[in-house]
């Protein structure tokens, strides 16, 4: 859960008002000792998250959506031995798309893989 700022700048300013201890204005206001101590930090929240991928060899899945550009999610992730979810935001920093072919009958849609040019 994440705490609105206003909330945070208030149990900030009452620490400071009443020189109340970490413990203490966390035991106060229910919130965890941790999260007052990142708050004196930086109290505004975190937005992203800019952790780069650490199992999934990106080359190696660029390379399998060009092998197999109708594969599904999971079937990648049992090629490449990551979770299903892994994938699927590996797949998103790639910035690969599945776009609906428009000259294929309604009833037989296939899925057309697009890789972005930034690869």
């Amino acid at each position: 859960m994440t705490y609105p700022i206003s909330f945070r700048r208030k149990v900030l300013s009452v620490r400071e008002k009443e020189n109340l201890s970490i413990a203490q204005v966390a035991k106060r206001f229910d919130v965890g000792v941790a999260s007052v101590m990142r708050w004196i930090k930086s109290p505004d929240p975190k937005t992203t998250c800019n952790k780069p991928a650490t199992k999934i060899n990106m080359e190696m899945l660029a390379q399998d959506v060009k092998n197999y550009p109708d594969a599904y999610q999971y079937e990648r992730a049992k090629r490449l031995g990551v979770s299903k979810q892994g994938i699927n935001h590996a797949l998103k920093r790639l910035g690969v798309t599945y776009k609906k072919k428009p000259a294929s009958p309604q009833s037989q849609r296939r899925r057309a893989t697009h890789l972005s040019a930034k690869n």
